[in-house]
């Protein structure tokens, strides 16, 4: 197998490299994110707790790494009119880039989970969210999508850096 493919090719439910595509030596995976299953998310734990999740699903469009906490993803969020993600925070850094629609994104107090920050994004704006960052979104229309794409990765820092 080329050296790097195994970071990036898909896994069975066995956590092995598909053969076929070992077999193949392909080096890219190419594939549509009409392709991809769209799953309803219904919780998100935050601090022990789950927290509702109102009108939002997701498409994992590609990943590398363990099933369940990659290392690597990108992903495709639909939130519907009305529809949030609560507060939460995750060990991975992310960035979500908006396709459409308009999203308020919050900033939260670790401590107090106060909102600390509201931003309001449109189509073309990006917001970085750091390691453990408190943060919630809310879909501003009563009648539209929002939709973006979410990149995530696991940033590890090494010893002596």
């Amino acid at each position: 197998m080329p050296e790097g493919l195994a970071e990036i090719a898909p896994r069975g439910e066995n956590g092995k490299i598909d053969t076929e595509l070992e077999r193949k030596e392909k080096l890219m995976i190419v594939s549509n994110a009409n392709d991809a299953k769209k799953n309803k998310i219904e919780t998100f734990p935050y601090k022990g707790k789950p927290y509702a999740v109102k009108n939002v699903w997701i498409q994992w469009l590609s990943q590398s790494g363990p099933q369940g906490s990659p290392d690597y993803g990108l992903r495709f969020f639909t939130i519907g009119p009305r529809g949030e993600i609560p507060i939460h925070n995750h060990f991975y850094v992310q960035t979500m880039y908006i396709l459409s629609g308009r999203i308020a994104v919050f900033s939260h107090d670790p401590q107090t989970d106060e909102r600390l920050e509201e931003k309001i994004l449109g189509p073309n704006d990006f917001v970085f969210v750091p390691s453990m960052e408190p943060h919630s979104m809310r879909n501003l229309s009563d009648n539209e999508d929002v939709t973006f794409l979410c990149c995530i990765a696991n940033i590890y820092e090494e010893d002596g850096v």
